[in-house]
């Protein structure tokens, strides 16, 4: 529980930080309002279903990704304005960073949900699947970024972020494609020795209980 105790208090301070005095308030808001529906979800499911502490991690990670982008807007991000005249890019594209992101960390709830929950019998199309969710959740985020800047018109321009790229609907579902993909990649391995430690625990705690029983009906 200590290192869950401490990725909820870094998860607050971003949070303080990203919603004192933001570029824009209202962009804020929309940025950060999902790792705030996420954080709320993953208390309130805590007792039932509690994850693996690298999938915690990684979903902090991408909670920060978002606090930094609501703070300066996913444009103006300092030190990818930095790069971007470095390399003279044409854009800030700290929004790839957070695309790449959600592809990657869902991939990884996903993963740990379908294996632990036995979703897929079918370990072929195992990888397949959870790539084409996480391309789906993509998808669905860029609808909702379309929809929020017809509704608010200039109010949510930079919610959407295009910064004048026409392809960048396209690009971003590529990034969260690349981002499942590599999660996959990367991490598998990582989150199977959580998984498997996680079981342990769980024999341990059965054989505990199964111990105490029988001492209980002993007396």
């Amino acid at each position: 529980m200590k290192n869950i105790y401490v990725m909820i208090t870094v998860f607050f301070v971003f949070l303080l930080w990203s919603i004192s005095n933001p570029k824009e308030g209202f962009t804020c808001f929309l940025e950060i309002i999902p790792a705030i529906i996420g954080a709320l979800v993953l208390a309130l499911t805590f007792k039932k279903f509690r994850f693996t502490n690298f999938t915690y991690f990684l979903i902090l990670i991408h909670c920060i990704i978002l606090f930094i982008g609501g703070h300066y807007t996913y444009a103006e991000v300092p030190f990818f304005d930095f790069i971007k005249e470095t390399f003279q890019q044409s854009r800030n594209n700290y929004d790839k960073v957070g695309h790449f992101a959600q592809g990657l960390v869902p991939a990884m709830i996903t993963r740990e949900l379908f294996i632990r929950k036995k979703v897929i019998s079918n370990p072929s199309f195992f990888n397949f699947i959870i790539v084409s969710i996480c391309l789906a959740i993509s998808a669905a985020y860029e609808w909702i970024e379309w929809g929020v800047s017809l509704v608010t018109g200039e109010g949510g321009d930079a919610f959407l972020g295009t910064q004048g790229d026409i392809w960048d609907t396209q690009s971003d579902m590529l990034f969260a494609t690349i981002g499942a993909i590599t999660g996959l990649l990367l991490f598998s391995k990582i989150q199977n020795k959580q998984l498997d430690l996680l079981e342990i625990n769980y024999i341990k705690k059965a054989a505990i209980l199964i111990l105490n029983c029988g001492l209980l009906m002993n007396l």
